[in-house]
């Protein structure tokens, strides 16, 4: 009959190659592929304790085993938290990990003879996985990444490396065997084993959750991006506008649309090559010259708009105004230095309660009127008491 702590080592050499493999798998397409690899390396550095283990019990060099399955426990655990600090920013320097580790080793050598299930014992060969572990929970605690599964994944590293000391509880008042070859025989070895192979899941699953939560998160920026602009598109637009109308319900924003003019002439004339250099040169100048807080997304061929929360119809104006005298000082290779770039705007002030394709098509009305004013002009969509929009010119 199989010892049940010999089942549990099999099943967490299984578990962590399988996660060793997934997180390899994974940085193929994760934009942390460094902490994704440093996450496969630890897992699977990691499992060949298991191997140890058994070579400790059914091997005449038990020693030789015994501290190769300290060494690649720790090991693994310090890559998992190079990977962590990858991945949340909060790095530490190679040096003080090799440091530790060897430090660490040495300490395990030590101890070997020293009587096991003491307290003393228990302690010395426990703490150093505790000490990795809690710190990579301090890193993901003192990273900027605030989502709830980075706090769970923070307070579980926080009870793994707490769980460690109370195994050394455990090793003194269930008894960890009078030598190393003893361990695996143990009650302490079945209980030691089982609680590692749930926490090693718990951990990996959380890690990969992590990870693919992250590719999720970019594969739906990509969607929501404009390529050539490499401004929001108007998915991408309208999504950002929701989340930030949704953030400050209660105040007034303002949002502009603004139109190439005579782009289609620019095509036809220079070619397609000419007009997307255009539309990058103008969407380089509303990022540059936009706020922080601003949304600006391309919503159409050689149609724009900028949505500025908490901002009056004023400020907004003077923004407005500020892009269509930049317009003009465009220059873009294939276009003759006579050419010169304009736009057409329509400005509107978005009141509290006002739905925001409301605010759009009196801005996308200003914006005709401004087409049909002579163009290089912009102008301001107001709310009459009728609710005829009163469209204002401004030069």
């Amino acid at each position: 009959m199989v010892n049940g702590a010999v089942f549990f080592l099999v099943v967490n050499f299984i578990i962590a190659i399988c996660f060793a493999l997934v997180f390899a798998v994974v940085a193929v397409r994760s934009q942390s592929r460094q902490a994704a690899l440093w996450f496969s390396a630890g897992f699977a550095v990691a499992s060949l304790s298991a191997i140890s283990e058994l070579f400790v019990a059914y091997t005449d060099l038990s020693k030789l085993f015994a501290v190769l399955a300290f060494a690649t426990v720790l090991g693994g655990m310090i890559l998992l938290r190079f990977g962590i600090g990858e991945l949340y920013g909060v790095r530490i320097a190679p040096f003080w990990a090799i440091s530790f580790f060897t430090l660490c080793i040495l300490l395990d050598l030590f101890i070997y003879g020293l009587p096991r299930s003491t307290l003393q014992h228990a302690l010395s060969y426990q703490t150093p996985f505790a000490l990795v572990i809690l710190t990579s929970a301090a890193a993901v605690f003192a990273s900027r990444r605030r989502a709830r599964i980075d706090r769970v994944l923070g307070y579980l590293l926080t009870a793994t490396g707490l769980h460690f000391f109370a195994k050394a509880g455990l090793a003194v008042t269930a008894g960890a065997g009078a030598a190393a070859t003893d361990y695996i025989r143990t009650n302490y070895a079945l209980i030691s084993q089982g609680s590692t192979a749930v926490l090693i899941v718990a951990v990996g699953l959380t890690l990969l959750s992590v990870l693919v939560l992250d590719i999720m998160a970019d594969e739906r920026s990509n969607s929501e991006r404009d390529v050539l602009s490499d401004l929001a598109n108007r998915r991408g637009f309208e999504n950002g506008v929701a989340a930030a109308r949704l953030v400050a319900p209660a105040v007034r924003h303002s949002v502009m649309t603004c139109d190439i003019d005579r782009f289609k002439s620019i095509n036809d004339t220079f070619g397609h090559h000419a007009g997307d250099k255009v539309i990058r040169a103008f969407a380089d100048l509303l990022k540059s010259g936009a706020a922080p807080n601003f949304i600006v997304g391309r919503i159409g061929g050689e149609e724009f708009a900028v949505f500025m929360p908490n901002t009056t119809v004023e400020t907004a104006m003077l923004f407005a105004s500020s892009v269509r005298r930049g317009a003009t000082g465009i220059t873009v290779e294939g276009l003759p230095p006579t050419l010169t770039v304009s736009a057409s705007f329509g400005v509107a002030e978005i009141p509290v309660g006002e739905s925001f394709d409301d605010a759009m098509r009196r801005a996308d009305m200003a914006l005709y009127e401004a087409k049909r004013a002579g163009r290089n002009c912009v102008r301001q969509a107001r709310q009459t008491r009728s609710g005829s929009p009163d469209i204002r010119l401004v030069t």
